[in-house]
């Protein structure tokens, strides 16, 4: 699938003209010896017999490392440490020769991408105390970064060929489907982060990831897939920029030809959508935007006969900057995604929660597209605000929130949306039982009302 569009550039990018042997490419699977053993046991075996499975596990908590000249800034989460370690023993060990941008495509399985990372938070305190939040309970934005981190990993390994060689291209985050948690995610059982490829177009792919937790109500394997996680990945050549083609993928399994199928799917869907946005959907039904504006306008014209159980979105809005540091940076010198995403569902959390007066739990985070690249040196703007809630089940009210990303160049007097993702959560049930009031969200202007209805018919569509 050629992709015209600038996107941004994920921690998970890469660009390497080395060429490889075979051997060093097993070392890529296995993590270092860890001189603090007693922290973290090594040779995890994954708990699920699922289509995503690695016998052997990338070990999150040996992350404690002395840092490699070869990694890109300073700025490292437990999992994208390890995962710098593992990709070093082929970056040290590589040859100095390169490869031609035309080395032959070949075919590969989804079981040679295949990847885990084991996070064993029973008995790693230090690793534990790098995921909790103020209640005991994950950070969610930190399961997106390693998300993004590790699926990375997976299309360089898909890219590279059975002679060790990988062609110099450049690997970019286009996008993220839609995640929704299936079950909650705790922080005092052990987790793992399965995936591999599962598609290929022509300079596309498609990489599926399962969170699995198993815990003692969860006994049954099927039961401990906590959360389903599909990125796909763009291929750009290294000198111009174009899209270069990719590896094909061959699927071998029933359910790997099944996820194949479903991958294939999703990709004629996005293409449609955004033939049908280029056609400009913008006839909306005005009777459901007059609607959407008639207590809006209350708010506006009489704000003393406003209904008290509703606010403007403008009055639940929240927002935060900052500059983008070297420390932040990818190989390529950008800021990459999965810190984009970790630093939005941050924002969203703190929307969420000052907005419903209690700690809110997440739920999910629509389909994110990477617009414009985030480089180091911009200054990053997010500003987040609750588009809206739905509140037919008083025990489990949805929170709808908004965060839209701009890199802004204030000597050029530019402003540019680089990213827009949208979190759903709702507020524990202990909570809703004190008499909690979640209020209703109300637009004040056409845009707005215009945002709201494209996201609830982007709700029902899914």
């Amino acid at each position: 699938m050629p992709v015209s569009t600038p996107h941004s550039s994920s921690f998970s990018s890469f660009l390497t003209s080395k060429a490889l042997t075979f051997p060093q490419f097993r070392t890529f699977c296995v993590k270092k010896p860890n001189p603090n053993a007693d922290l973290s046991a090594s040779n995890d075996v994954s708990t699920v017999s699922g289509p995503i499975h690695s016998s052997q596990a990338i070990d999150a908590g040996s992350s404690m490392r002395k840092p490699i000249s070869l990694w890109p800034g300073m700025y490292h989460s437990p999992v994208t440490n390890a995962l710098w370690e593992a990709r070093s023993s082929i970056f040290e060990k590589s040859s100095d020769k390169t490869q031609d941008s035309q080395t032959e495509l070949v075919a590969k399985t989804p079981s040679m991408s295949r990847t885990s990372i084991a996070y064993k938070f029973s008995s790693d305190y230090i690793l534990r105390e790098q995921y909790k939040n103020p209640w005991g309970e994950m950070r969610m934005g930190k399961l997106l970064e390693d998300l993004d981190a590790l699926a990375g990993t997976i299309s360089y390994k898909h890219c590279r060929n059975d002679d060790g060689a990988t062609r110099p291209i450049l690997l970019v985050t286009a996008s993220v489907d839609r995640m929704v948690l299936k079950k909650p995610i705790h922080v005092d059982f052990d987790l793992k982060i399965s995936g591999a490829v599962t598609w290929v177009g022509r300079s596309s792919m498609e990489i599926q990831l399962e969170v699995t937790q198993s815990t003692p109500d969860s006994l049954d394997p099927l039961d401990s897939v906590a959360l389903v996680a599909n990125f796909t990945f763009v291929a750009r050549d290294s000198k111009t920029g174009k899209s270069a083609p990719l590896n094909q993928v061959l699927p071998e399994t029933e359910h790997e030809k099944l996820l194949w199928r479903e991958a294939e799917e999703r990709n004629k869907m996005r293409k449609q959508k955004n033939a049908a946005q280029k056609k400009d959907v913008g006839d909306r039904d005005e009777d459901r935007l007059n609607a959407l504006l008639a207590e809006g306008r209350v708010f506006c014209d009489m704000p003393a006969l406003a209904d008290r159980d509703s606010i403007l979105i403008r009055d639940t809005s929240h927002e935060n900057s900052l500059m983008c540091q070297p420390q932040q940076r990818n190989i390529h010198g950008r800021i990459f995604g999965g810190f984009l995403m970790r630093k939005a569902s941050e924002l969203a959390f703190s929307n969420a929660y000052a907005f419903a007066g209690a700690a809110p739990c997440f739920i999910e985070v629509d389909h994110v597209d990477f617009f414009k690249p985030v480089d180091v040196g911009n200054f990053l703007r997010f500003k987040s605000c609750v588009l809206y809630t739905e509140l037919e089940n008083p025990m489990k009210p949805l929170i709808n929130v908004e965060v839209v990303a701009h890199v802004t160049r204030p000597e050029l007097r530019c402003s540019e949306v680089s990213n827009k993702f949208y979190f759903t959560f709702t507020v524990r049930p202990e909570a809703m039982k004190e008499e909690l009031r979640i209020r209703n969200v109300v637009p004040a202007t056409e845009e707005e009302a215009r945002r709201v209805l494209e996201r609830m018919d982007a709700e029902r569509s899914q």
